[in-house]
């Protein structure tokens, strides 16, 4: 018998503790007091591992049998041999079969206690890099290092391949009161799924959650976390992030094309393209019809289709039905390179309820609120997250954090805002509770996005956020400091839904409803306006734009040309969903590519050109975009003729005045006058009713001369024909062609 046989055989085994039977049980919260290597009073060391299926075992280096507690799957060697400080286990299954593991119970806690004192506090900027799943090394043994929030669990176990799922085999280490746990795990590498086995602590229910940390996840309908590889992507969007920082978006052109990655268009198999795939032919597309801005509706991971994504399950994860994360970097970093920006849609307001997800993470409302009344979002069936806890508060900020440190993206929009910001949101009047004033404000959601606008500016100047809010809301777009949210800009959702319900009404009766044209200019520099005709306008039985419009198939494009020169001269940024600009005729359906094959036909190519034209219309004339938020590049010329439907006003900019005339009826005025301060030659810049864009191709003949005679309280005027059910946009000639 070898001296390290002696040594183990003279050292009497441990008997069944209390402890000991809580951890066969799976009910301790810390493992580490039992097993791994612990000095003893009677200077010996006592190694202990819980090996299920195990038949034999030992401590290698040198090789030390270890005995089996009773009946337990538990092992034990004692002694005072000199082993390695990370030493390896041996052991041999039912099946004869040999297994090594270095034992991760040998290892040391290694996230700092400054790490779990700016989580708790809710201030952790960088928190995705030590929660959840990360390669690691310690001490020259490679592996992958979890860590989890889950304060009100009896247990939680690391399960996976690797063990079989077999929740005894990694129990975690808990992190007293910051309510982590954490666990290396040595010999793990990239591709490792997992999950989180956790042990509730009142109910000991069990739940197998994902990890709300991971950076990739398995495609639907699988749920596993995947341990994901550090980026080797090489960015080369130097130029476009420098410029970025010295942009002054508020007087620049953004024009954005709105799009849903699985059905803009789908591989010849009918399954997703790849980032990459979308790179080389949506972003080509994207430029050459004149867009300043590419929006992604949500790409993090979720698990059902048809939820669009806006029910995110990993909110660290760009879904893997699109590939990598470096293929998405490869996405943007291609967009940045044709001087196009990325604008990811963000979902803070909600999760859903899957069991795999978010929702009672622990065995308790963790992220959600523990009062019911504030917990569920009654409109969607999903909880709505609790902005007063700050870990959770950290969760949301550090995540959109990431989207921009870690693929450059350029702003966020953020969905469902109102749903946020008041209580009694879609709420009956038993189905909410006022706050501690006595009002409907939810005043933590709201100091959440005062912190978040202003973090995401200070650190990333040029960037914007976008708040999809469909309220009265004061200052939603104006700076924290002066009591505003702080976002950079507003969907109007009031100018999309006046204007898509007018444009929805036959025009001999347009007349009685010209208020709902008008109407928004009252408000139109209240706030920082985005001019949304965005994918909820095309969908659940409201028909697509083109399908909206009032008439016959004729007065349907001629319609729709006229709404998108209406959007494209009203004050405020753009917004286009796709499918929008081909003019499709159904609904959107997110499990079908656009009707592509309508690009062969002229009536859908005149509405193509109509929006590429509009684009860079828009985008040479600093008269439509460099005062949009500011009343000084706004005025009527005539505001008041309903009875004949027909608006006229000016955009202006310091250098440049354009004059818009807009006629919603199918009947031509001819000899339309209006009122100009400047006499001269003015040229018609677009007219929607060109025949390049399949109209009747009734107009100006390009040029029109001022007359000498007074008009609406100007000293010139202007004789116009007006198209029928067109619109169009003129400027006065300064000597030089334009």
């Amino acid at each position: 018998m070898s001296s390290a046989q002696k040594s183990s055989s003279s050292t009497a085994a441990s008997t069944i503790t209390e402890p000991m039977q809580r951890l066969l049980e799976m009910r301790h919260h810390d493992p580490f007091s039992i097993l791994g290597r612990h000095w003893i009073a009677d200077n010996h060391w006592c190694i202990r591992v819980l090996l299920p299926g195990a038949v034999s075992a030992s401590v290698e280096g040198p090789a030390l049998p270890m005995r089996r507690l009773g009946n337990t799957d538990i092992f034990e060697w004692m002694g005072n041999d000199t082993i390695p400080q990370h030493y390896l286990i041996h052991w041999q299954d039912s099946q004869g079969d040999s297994h090594y593991r270095c034992d991760p119970y040998s290892f040391n806690a290694q996230l700092s206690d400054m790490d779990m004192h700016l989580f708790a506090e809710g201030s952790h900027q960088h928190i995705y890099q030590k929660l959840g799943s990360h390669l690691h090394r310690i001490d020259h043994v490679n592996g992958v290092l979890f860590a989890v929030w889950a304060p009100n669990a009896q247990r939680v176990s690391v399960v996976g391949d690797h063990n079989n799922w077999d929740g005894r085999v990694n129990s975690m280490r808990c992190r007293g009161g910051s309510g982590i746990w954490e666990l290396f795990i040595p010999g793990l590498a990239i591709g490792t799924r997992y999950k989180y086995e956790i042990r509730h602590a009142d109910s000991e229910h069990i739940s197998l959650k994902a990890d709300p940390y991971a950076q990739h996840s398995e495609l639907r309908p699988r749920t596993a976390s995947i341990v994901s590889p550090e980026s080797r992507f090489s960015w080369s969007d130097q130029l476009w992030m420098e410029h970025r920082k010295c942009r002054d978006w508020q007087h620049a052109p953004m024009s954005i094309y709105e799009l849903h990655a699985g059905s803009w268009r789908r591989a010849e198999c009918g399954g997703f393209m790849s980032w990459k795939a979308l790179a080389h032919s949506l972003i080509p597309y994207v430029k050459e019809l004149g867009f300043t801005h590419i929006e992604l509706m949500p790409i993090a991971e979720h698990p059902l289709d048809e939820s669009w994504g806006y029910q995110t399950t990993g909110y660290y994860a760009p879904s893997s039905r699109f590939g990598s994360a470096d293929d998405l970097r490869y996405f943007i970093n291609c967009a940045h390179r044709y001087n196009i920006g990325v604008i990811v849609d963000w979902v803070a307001g909600h999760f859903p309820k899957d069991d795999h997800g978010l929702a009672q993470f622990d065995g308790s409302p963790l992220y959600e609120h523990g009062d019911a009344r504030r917990a569920e979002h009654p409109e969607w069936g999903t909880l709505t997250f609790n902005f007063g806890r700050n870990e959770v508060k950290n969760f949301l900020l550090a995540n959109a954090l990431y989207w921009f440190r870690e693929f450059n993206i350029d702003g966020l929009r953020v969905d469902a805002v109102a749903s946020m910001i008041y209580l009694d949101y879609s709420r009956q009047d038993d189905e909410w509770v006022a706050n501690q004033y006595g009002g409907n404000e939810n005043l933590e959601a709201i100091a959440f996005l005062r912190e978040l606008n202003e973090v995401v500016h200070k650190q990333f100047p040029g960037a914007v956020m976008i708040a999809e809010e469909s309220t009265a809301w004061p200052q939603v777009s104006r700076p924290t400091w002066l009591g505003g949210l702080g976002f950079s800009m507003k969907w109007n959702m009031g100018w999309m839904h006046d204007s898509l319900l007018y444009m929805q009404k036959d025009p001999i009766y347009r007349c009685y409803h010209h208020q709902l044209l008008t109407f928004s200019a009252l408000y139109a520099h209240h706030e920082n306006f985005m001019l949304p005709l965005s994918h909820d306008e095309v969908v659940h039985g409201k028909r697509s734009l083109l399908e909206k419009m009032s008439g016959d198939d004729w007065q349907k494009f001629a319609n729709l040309r006229l709404l998108y020169l209406f959007m494209y001269t009203w004050p405020g940024k753009k917004l286009l969903f796709m499918g929008a600009e081909i003019a499709q005729r159904d609904e959107w359906d997110c499990q079908k590519s656009l009707d592509w094959q309508l690009m062969g036909i002229d009536r859908h190519q005149g509405i193509t050109r109509l929006v590429t034209d509009l684009n860079y219309l828009y985008r040479r004339h600093p008269a439509l975009y460099y005062y949009e938020f500011e009343s000084r590049g706004f005025e009527w010329i005539e505001c008041h003729d309903g009875q004949q439907s027909v608006l006229s006003y000016q955009r202006k900019s310091d250098f440049e005045v354009i004059i818009v005339v807009l006629n919603f009826t199918p009947e031509p005025r001819y000899d339309y006058r209006i009122g100009i301060a400047d006499e001269g030659i003015y040229r018609e810049l677009i007219n929607s009713d060109s025949e390049f864009y399949a109209g009747s191709n009734m107009g100006n003949t390009g040029l029109v001369h001022s007359e000498a005679k007074a008009w609406m309280d100007q000293p010139h005027s202007l004789v116009l024909l007006l198209p029928p059910l067109a619109g169009i946009v003129l400027t006065r000639l300064n000597g030089d062609t334009l």
